[in-house]
Parts: C-alpha cells; structure tokens; sequence
C-alpha cells in the first residue's frame, strides 16, 4: 500500500520553488550562524543548498543582519546558487523589515510569528505592517506558531472557557486548539489585509510528537493552505532522528504536509548538513520522492562476522555516493535506482532480486563467490580479489543501459547534481 492521496493544499511559489497545490513536497533546513557574518552564512547556506535543502531559512534578528541580507543574497548568485532564503522574523521584524527594504527585497518569503510580532495593542498594528511590507514586494509568508512563544492573551481565553464547560477538555487539547486558532485567525488577518491564500504557508510547531500529529490532523481538517511540518525542537542524533521520523512520516502517510524541516540539533563540531539528508531520506523511503539510489544493506550478524563483507559493502556503498552527481548530470531518473548489498545465503540471493540491480556477498565460511542479479535475474558469480572492482563495472553498464542520456537542455535539479558531495 502507497502513500495516502496528498491533502488539497493551496500552492505557494517562493522564487522557483512551488510549496502545496500537489507539488513534490519541499525540503528546507535553516542556518545556525550570525547571519551577520556574511561568509560564514555564505558558507552554510551553500552547504545546505548543495546537500539538498530547496529552501533556506535564515534569522533577521537585529539592523546588523538586516544589512547583511542583500550581500548575502548577492554572494549566492554571484556562485551560482540561487536557493530561496526565508527570513525568520521575531518581535520587531516590522521594524527590520520597513527600513531595511533591501533586505526585504533580497528575501523570497517572510516567517511570522504571531506570538511575538508584539503585543496588545501593538500586535495587530505590527503584524499589519508586515503584511503590507509583504504585499508591497509580493512575497509569501508563513505564519509560524511556536508552543514556545503562544499568544498568552489567546491561550488564557481558551483556558477560562474551557474550565466553564460541563466537561472541560484537557490542558493539552486547550494548547493544541490555540496553537490552531491562532494560526487560522492570523491567515484570516493576513486576508482581510490583502494577502491571498496562495502567499500564505501554515505552520504550528511543537516538541512533542503526539501534539504535533494532533495539532497538524486538526489544522488540515480545517483550511487548504500549504502547511510546513517539522517538530520545534527535535534534539540530538538518533532522538532527534527518530522523533521528528515518527511524527512527520504519520502525518505524510495521511497526506498532510508540503513542506518539511528536520530540526536536528547538531553534535559539537557536526555538520549541519545531516538534517537535508535526514528530510531527503524520510521523503525517499515512503515512496514520496527520489533524491538518490537507494541501497538495502545487510546489517550483519554470526553469519557475517568477517571483515571481508563489511570492507566491501562500504566499497559498494561508497562508490555509488561518489558516482552519483556525474551520474545524476548524464542520466534522467538514476536516483530512482535500487540496489542490495547483501552480505550472506539467507536473504542475500532474494533481497538482491527485489532490488533493481544487487549482490550477495559471501557470508563467513562460505564460498568466496558473490552472485549478482539484474532487474531480478542472477546474471554472473563474482569470484576473487576484485569482487568490488567487478561489481563496480557492472552497475556503470546498467545505469548506462537502464536510464536515458540527458541532452544539452536536460540540467538536473541542484539537489541530484550535487548528492553524494
């Protein structure tokens, strides 16, 4: 069984980028430098682009890094990277953008937060403000909700009538309706304002797996604008991986979601890269999209104990990475590719035949012979000291067989020419 029937969403184009409306769903990652700093977020702006990301948030926080936008814009397309930023606006964003109109410019979306854009009286005349700012330029926003940084007014409200009811619901379903209506009435606003459907994109983040599938269930139950998944806080290594798979994967099984972010914290000294590759990865084995070949590799166990199998299934495996952005320039749809890499009898033979193209690697006291299949037919037996060499050799034949040559027009997007790098 595939995926569910994506959700009916409202597109949304950021510069060349289409988010919602059936598009292949987006993936984005953000900076972590001082956007200030116009290298450094050069730098790693053009990392996450190279890694994959389609869009890239960066924070406008202060006049320092509102006057660093358009040079950094400039630097991107001077290299030849043209990604979209988006730039994430907190408390005074009306101000940093109103007199800063370069940067306004130089930015293809704005994020919104409705919990601080400002307060009381201030809050609808500030938020007003970025709207038109939007308007004037004609760029999208997304209207982010954070459970971090809700409105106070509207959660307290929603608490006081709550606890007048005859059966009061719990603090958390309060919350996840809050996050909800403030982001619906915030979309209404940013409307009556002006602002059509399509230059808006839906967001209510939180840490919590079950909030977010809840909140995120509710919000597309109720509005067709495009939505932007991803956990607030997602944490580090296999937690931060496993929460923010767990989450997104339900709510994009059921068709929800246009936009993805994997909010990795890094390890000391990590790359940031590691979250694209972790939103690709999701997308790719769900059937959602294709970023590059996929391979099945045995895990190993007491059949396996032998250093041969692993040294050559990261041969394998490392050479399909490093061949894969030549690959991707010559040929049309190489990153629908599949390939085994097996290391015992057990499985090894019939996993190989599921895959597009594989190998059965000798497992500990068996026959040094390693059979190889082709589109599920075994077509030769791999003997010797030059097993990865040969393998080697023959997925450059089908790949050159299988997929057809890309002509002088047939560029391929950014994020297959430069997988593997």
């Amino acid at each position: 069984m595939g995926p569910a029937r994506r959700r009916h969403s409202l597109a949304v184009r950021i510069g060349d980028v289409v988010v919602g409306g059936g598009a292949p769903i987006v993936v984005q990652s953000m900076t972590n430098t001082d956007t200030a700093d116009v290298a450094a977020t050069v730098a790693q702006v053009t990392a996450l682009a190279r890694a994959g990301s389609e869009l890239v948030r960066i924070t406008v926080d202060r006049e320092d890094a509102a006057r660093a936008v358009p040079h950094i814009r400039e630097r991107l397309d001077a290299d030849g990277v043209g990604v979209p930023l988006v730039g994430d606006f907190h408390y005074i964003g009306h101000k940093l953008l109103t007199q800063n109109p370069a940067c306004a410019e130089a930015l293809a979306k704005y994020r919104i937060n409705p919990g601080n854009v400002g307060f009381r009286e201030k809050k609808d005349r500030q938020f007003a403000t970025m709207i038109e700012v939007a308007l004037k330029y004609q760029r999208p926003v997304r209207i982010g909700v954070n459970w971090g940084s809700l409105d106070q007014e509207l959660l307290a409200q929603l608490m006081d009538a709550n606890a007048k009811r005859p059966t009061p619901v719990s603090a958390a379903e309060v919350m996840h309706e809050a996050l909800v209506q403030s982001a619906l009435g915030s979309a209404e606003r940013a409307e009556e304002l002006g602002m059509a459907g399509d230059r808006i994109i839906l967001s209510c983040k939180v840490s919590d797996v079950q909030a977010l599938i809840a909140v995120y269930s509710a919000l597309a139950a109720r509005c067709s604008y495009a939505l932007h998944l991803g956990l607030t806080e997602a944490g580090m290594g296999s937690k931060g991986i496993v929460a923010s798979t767990a989450g997104m994967a339900i709510l994009l099984q059921q068709g929800i979601g246009d936009t993805i972010r994997v909010s990795l914290t890094p390890e000391p000294g990590g790359d940031r890269t590691q979250e694209v590759l972790v939103a690709q990865q999701m997308l790719q084995v769900m059937g959602l999209r294709s970023f590059f070949p996929l391979v099945t590799a045995c895990p190993g166990c007491g059949r396996t104990t032998s250093t041969f199998f692993q040294q050559l299934a990261g041969e394998i495996q490392d050479y399909i990475r490093a061949r894969m952005p030549e690959w991707a320039r010559q040929y049309r749809g190489v990153e629908t590719m599949s390939v085994a890499v097996m290391g015992c009898i057990v499985n090894g033979p019939g996993e190989s035949k599921h895959a597009d193209i594989g190998i059965s690697l000798p497992g500990t006291g068996e026959e040094p012979a390693a059979p190889v299949f082709v589109d599920g037919k075994k077509t030769v037996t791999l003997r010797g000291n030059t097993i990865a060499e040969d393998f080697q050799a023959i997925l450059e034949g089908y790949v050159r067989a299988r997929y057809p040559a890309r002509d002088g027009d047939d560029a391929p997007p950014p994020r297959l020419a430069a997988a593997g790098e």
